[in-house]
């Protein structure tokens, strides 16, 4: 039987800057990407923050309804979460506007009690939402989502410029970690977090490190992203790594969202056996990451697409 993914995170208006010095506003935030990519790929996902009433949330409901995303709160009056983009070689950087807006707009316990009536799944988070004090709420949820069987996906998508005290921060993913099931990092993501010999050929090193500093069961799972050298997944004692499929690169935005939604999506579609699929899993999260590379903003694609490369 297939699990449902419910994500719990950040909805913002990426405002990406032209060569013309005018901004760009296309939809995103990691967990809004992540949740449209495992979508496209056939899994049923919901979205847990509530989405503004402006227009631009107006637009991101209209994406959801699209792609096959559910939004699961009521609209919140408070506007939009903004970033503003600069693209340089392809590489986006980011400054965030994230105060008083409306993906924030949330209790632990109102999330909670929409999970507690469910069947327990796939539960999404990572990026913004742990960033403190932000991560006191997201702590409460995953420690009661995991007393209520939830399994605890995370994208560490860490962003050090969008907080005041980093070292703050990194202890905040640590005890968010302690948490987590399923965990995605970049090799940007471990050097910030103190890891050092970030290469995909010490892949099985650095996954061993992280389980050493959880409790046993967790971390059970494990994707380490390398952007133009591959990709490292571990299922259990299951383990490969594969290079990046070649293509013209039009940005990266969205690239790891995309590779991690559509690894839950296998997982969340295909619940048993995963290990035993390793390899299978991590070339099409690969290659929908790669395709997603091929255009501009995040533009996750279809399961048919993906199919068809």
């Amino acid at each position: 039987m297939s699990q449902n993914i419910w994500v719990l995170g950040e909805a913002l208006m990426d405002c990406v800057a032209q060569s013309d010095g005018s901004l760009r506003p296309l939809m995103g935030g990691s967990p809004f990407n992540m949740a449209r990519a495992a979508a496209l790929r056939g899994a049923k996902v919901g979205f847990l923050n509530p989405l503004s009433v402006d227009l631009f949330g107006q637009q991101m409901r209209t994406q959801f309804e699209a792609d096959g995303v559910e939004p699961l709160s009521p609209p919140s009056l408070l506007p939009t979460s903004l970033a503003v983009v600069q693209i340089n070689r392809g590489q986006p950087s980011y400054g965030f506007y994230r105060e008083g807006i409306a993906d924030r707009d949330y209790t632990a316990e109102g999330v909670l009690s929409l999970l507690r009536p469910q069947v327990p799944g796939i539960l999404h988070t990572g990026s913004l939402l742990l960033i403190p004090p932000e991560h006191k709420k997201v702590m409460a949820i995953l420690k009661g989502a995991c007393e209520l069987g939830w399994t605890i996906s995370v994208d560490i998508n860490l962003r050090p410029k969008a907080t005041g005290d980093f070292a703050q921060y990194v202890q905040a993913l640590h005890q968010v970690i302690e948490q987590t099931d399923w965990l995605k990092a970049s090799d940007e993501d471990l050097k910030s977090l103190g890891f050092v010999d970030v290469r995909i050929d010490e892949s099985a090193s650095l996954v061993s490190k992280l389980r050493a500093e959880v409790m046993p069961g967790k971390l059970s799972r494990v994707a380490l992203t390398f952007g133009a050298e591959g990709a490292y997944l571990a299922i259990d004692d299951q383990h490969q790594s594969l290079p990046a499929p070649s293509v013209t690169v039009a940005d990266t935005v969205g690239a790891g969202d995309t590779f991690w939604g559509n690894t839950l999506a296998d997982w969340a579609l295909l619940p048993s056996k995963a290990g035993a699929r390793v390899a299978s899993t991590l070339q099409l999260s690969m290659k929908a990451a790669a395709i997603n590379c091929t255009r501009s903003g995040c533009q996750p694609p279809t399961w048919q697409e993906i199919q068809a490369n």
